[in-house]
């Protein structure tokens, strides 16, 4: 089962451009724990992927009203939590996932979220041959998974 853990530190919002972690005092060491923590799901095997994104006020959105795309650039007045960053696992459970997640060093205005990803075994049927050139192009390692 795959699963991602999206980390949603608070003020992340608010943050100008080109915030990036190790500015702050005590960063270097945050970074260096974070580090630490991201190389034992790797040695564990476990780690697929993961990266920190950029501030909201770096970002868009794209929306849909009425069927037309309509682009909202950041930062996001009406948002209150954001991403910051994410990892994609590979464990056995929920459970595993939750046990990883809360390993992270993360400090005390920081939470993170799991979410098991869908798998194309969760669909019915119909929707499997639907999705099948999809899943092709991910076997064929046209898109990562």
């Amino acid at each position: 089962m795959r699963f991602m853990m999206l980390m949603i530190p608070k003020g992340y919002e608010a943050a100008p451009p080109g915030t990036v972690p190790g500015s702050a005092p005590g960063d270097a060491e945050r970074i260096a724990a974070m580090m630490q923590y991201n190389e034992s799901m790797q040695q564990a095997g476990i780690l697929l992927a993961c990266d920190g994104l950029h501030p909201p006020s770096m970002g868009a959105r794209v929306s849909f009203p009425n069927g037309k795309p309509v682009v909202t650039d950041g930062p996001f007045a009406e948002s209150k939590e954001v991403l910051g960053g994410y990892w994609m696992i590979r464990v056995g459970s929920r459970q595993e996932a939750i046990d990883w997640a809360r390993r992270c060093p993360a400090s005390d205005n920081e939470m993170i979220e799991v979410r098991q990803v869908q798998e194309m075994e969760d669909f019915p049927d119909a929707v499997q041959e639907i999705v099948a050139p999809f899943a092709e192009m991910q076997e064929q390692g046209q898109i990562k998974s």
